[in-house]
């Protein structure tokens, strides 16, 4: 072997070194958290440690102010110990009331948990409409879900549909709250708008309260 293929073939292997060697900083970033229940977050004794905290979205807790989430979890074996979380980053379109927070991050001495990773799941209620949302649970994210896509369920209020060459209009209603939710579907008409049908849309709540779908089924 040449000494100019023998460097060649060390600074190859230098290179390969050196990834390896970041990714598994990365790695032990991201992996390297404690799971601990809300309770021993909230005692203090975690306080300035990378952990992750699984807890319930209490009703009504959280806000979003420029990019910046907090909100406040609970145990639902012990509803009264709390723990605040603040979160900035990509908010997942299931977040919202008695959601499953998985938060990872750093606890502050006063308390708070600077999460760097969240991940949501939906309300074990939702999970039969595979994670659709009713109408009532989708108002109840507010401002959070705007311009979010998510996917929504309910029935076609009597007498709300309506077509023009291209959009169809129709009120999605929440059979056990009455609640409205005025729905536009660009495009061809998808021929599923029947008074009292089942449907699924899928598409984004917008700041003018009416919600732009992208796609529409019938059924959950």
């Amino acid at each position: 072997m040449s000494s100019k293929l023998r460097r060649r073939m060390i600074a190859v292997t230098g290179v390969i070194v050196i990834v390896i060697i970041v990714v598994m900083f990365i790695l032990s970033k991201t992996t390297g958290a404690r799971s601990i229940s809300v309770a021993e977050a909230a005692s203090g004794q975690f306080a300035g440690q990378r952990v992750q905290v699984t807890g319930l979205v209490a009703d009504n807790s959280y806000t979003l102010d420029a990019g910046n989430l907090d909100f406040t979890i609970y145990d639902s074996e012990d509803p009264t110990t709390t723990l605040q979380v603040s979160y900035r980053g990509a908010m997942s379109a299931t977040f919202g009331n008695q959601v499953t927070a998985i938060c990872t991050g750093t606890i502050t001495a006063e308390g708070v948990l600077q999460c760097t990773e969240l991940v949501t799941k939906c309300p074990s209620k939702y999970e039969d409409s595979g994670e659709a949302l009713s109408v009532s649970q989708l108002f109840e994210y507010g401002d959070s879900i705007v311009d979010v896509s998510v996917k929504v369920t309910g029935i076609v209020k009597a007498n709300s549909t309506s077509s023009s060459a291209d959009s169809t209009s129709l009120i999605l209603l929440d059979p056990i709250t009455s609640t409205e939710l005025p729905v536009v579907f660009f495009g061809e008409p998808p021929g599923v708008a029947i008074d009292g049908a089942q449907l699924t849309i899928t598409g984004s709540f917008n700041a003018d309260g009416t919600f732009h779908a992208t796609d529409i089924v019938i059924g959950n």
